[in-house]
C-alpha cells in the first residue's frame, strides 16, 4: 500500500534521538515523502522538552525543504483518568497529537488498568491517535478499546519500529491482531516510523505490508496521502491549513 505521510517521528529535542528537524525534512524529501509529523516525546520522558517547546512550535515554517511539516507530540499517558502531560492550552498550537504509554511514566500494570487510561484518554477528546499499541508490557482489551476509538475517530497508529521484532519486543503478533480487529470495527489507521535518526525516516515497509496483508481500504488509511490527512485533522476538528490546498 502506497504511503505518503510519516506521522511519528523525533528530533533530538526528544533526549534519546539523533538528527535536528532540518535534517529530518532533508531526509523526507529523498525518500519522497510529501508530508511528515514531528512528534517529540513530551515532558515527562526522561530527557524531553519542557511544554514551550511544543507551545512554540507554530514559528516553524509549514515547509521544510518542500515537504510539508505537522507539528506535533507524542504525549505520555500519565495515569487511568487518560490524562496526558500536555496542557490544554498547547493543543490549539499544534496540528497533531499521538498519546502512548512508556514504561518510564505509566509502570505497566494489568489489561483493565492499561484499558481504562486507553478508553479515557480518547473520550477526553484531546488526542488525534494511539501511538504502538502492540507492546507486549500494556496489554489491553482490544475489542473495548478500538471500538471507542472508532466512535472518536481516534486513529490507530502502525508502527513501523514495532513491527521489526527487535523494538518493544513481542508487538508483531499483537500489531497484527489489532489491525485485523481494526479493520472490522472500520476503525482509521495512521502509520509511522518511530524514527529516532534520519535514515529512519519514511520507512514504513513494513506497516505498509501488514496493512495490505490485512486488506485494509486505503480509505481508511490516513497517511495514503496528504489530502486524506488532513481530511482525518479536519474531522478532528483541527483547523484547516490553507498552505497546504495543493497536497
Amino acid at each position: 500500500m502506497k504511503l505518503s505521510v510519516d506521522t511519528h517521528t523525533h528530533t533530538y529535542a526528544s533526549g534519546h534521538a539523533y538528527s535536528t528537524l532540518i535534517e529530518n525534512a532533508q531526509a523526507a524529501k529523498e525518500c519522497g515523502l510529501a508530508m511528515f509529523c514531528t512528534t517529540d516525546h513530551s515532558e515527562s520522558m526522561p530527557g524531553a522538552p519542557h511544554y514551550w517547546f511544543f507551545s512554540n512550535q507554530k514559528i516553524l515554517p509549514l515547509f521544510i525543504h518542500d515537504v510539508a511539516v505537522l507539528r506535533g507530540v507524542e504525549a505520555n499517558i500519565v495515569n487511568t483518568a487518560g490524562d496526558i502531560d500536555l496542557p490544554e492550552s498547547v493543543d490549539r498550537r499544534l496540528d497533531w497529537m499521538i498519546a502512548s504509554f512508556h514504561e518510564p511514566v505509566f509502570t505497566p500494570s494489568d489489561s483493565k488498568t492499561h484499558t481504562q487510561a486507553l478508553l479515557n484518554v480518547i473520550k477526553s477528546g484531546r488526542v488525534d491517535a494511539l501511538g504502538h499499541l502492540g507492546n507486549p508490557n500494556f496489554d489491553f482489551d482490544f475489542e473495548a478499546v478500538l471500538t471507542c476509538a472508532a466512535e472518536h475517530n481516534v486513529a490507530i497508529e502502525v508502527n513501523n519500529t514495532s513491527l521489526r521484532g527487535n523494538s518493544r519486543v513481542g508487538s508483531v503478533e499483537r500489531c497484527e491482531a489489532i489491525v485485523q480487529l481494526g479493520h472490522q470495527l472500520g476503525v482509521f489507521f495512521t502509520t509511522g516510523s518511530d524514527a529516532h535518526y534520519r535514515d529512519d525516516i519514511g520507512n514504513l515497509a513494513l506497516a505498509s505490508e501488514l496493512l495490505a496483508k490485512v486488506g485494509v481500504d486505503e480509505a481508511k488509511v490516513i497517511t495514503h496521502s496528504p489530502r486524506q490527512f488532513l481530511d482525518f485533522i479536519e474531522l478532528r476538528g483541527r483547523a484547516t491549513i490553507p498552505e497546504f490546498d495543493g497536497l
